[in-house]
């Protein structure tokens, strides 16, 4: 097993773990929160407090799928319901479109495209749109995201070819490895992300060059 491949593992077995002991207090949460709304009806507190543990529920199911172990396929509706962990709470919306309606994604597929989808909305902190939409000459998927300050993170086409400076970026700034943790996943399943056009080529357009997931046959 690779030193990436550790990486990964590590993730997965740590997400999971993290998780579980999170969906127990934030389930109770819930709980004494729906207790208040009964006693206190029209509470504007307890309005706020379930709004914000429902946005905590919603991203704590995304990151579960997202960076746990792989496990059932995605279809278009299911990708629509673990979206909410991105854009609740975000001034980003999502367009999906330009997927078919019976389009089905593996578990691994899946996997990746949560994670774009996670890397998108970090790379739109003025807000902005994040599509989806089917390429059929790669059996794959073309994601584009648009906004004021839309942009991929600098080195993010070197990590999505060099998985060792994948690697170094992680351990370097924890805090920012979205990106190369993504690059590391589309390396790992053997699928291929690429960018359309260079960056520099886009020059003040609120447009980010398309990433094109190819995942073959």
């Amino acid at each position: 097993m690779s030193g990436a491949q550790e990486l990964l593992r590590l993730a997965e077995l740590l997400c999971v773990r993290l998780c579980h002991d999170l969906s127990g207090p934030l389930g109770a949460l819930i709980g004494i929160l729906d207790l208040a709304r009964e006693e206190v009806p029209d509470s504007e507190t307890v309005s706020l407090a379930e709004e914000t543990a429902g946005e905590l529920a919603q991203r704590l199911k995304l990151l579960r799928a997202a960076w746990g172990r792989a496990s059932d396929n995605l279809d278009k509706a299911r990708l629509q319901e673990f979206a909410a962990g991105v854009v609740s709470g975000r001034r980003v919306q999502l367009d999906l479109d330009g997927l078919a309606p019976n389009r089905l994604f593996s578990p691994e597929a899946g996997r990746v495209l949560l994670n774009l989808l996670l890397l998108a909305a970090e790379c739109l902190p003025g807000g902005g749109m994040i599509a989806l939409a089917d390429d059929a000459p790669s059996n794959g998927v073309l994601l584009t995201i648009s906004g004021a300050r839309a942009g991929w993170p600098p080195g993010f086409s070197r990590w999505l070819t060099d998985s060792d400076a994948a690697v170094e970026a992680i351990l370097a700034d924890p805090r920012r490895l979205q990106a190369p943790l993504t690059a590391l996943l589309v390396q790992g399943y053997g699928y291929r992300l690429s960018m359309l056009m260079p960056a520099s080529a886009v020059g003040e357009s609120e447009l980010s060059p398309p990433l094109l997931l190819s995942l073959g046959p």
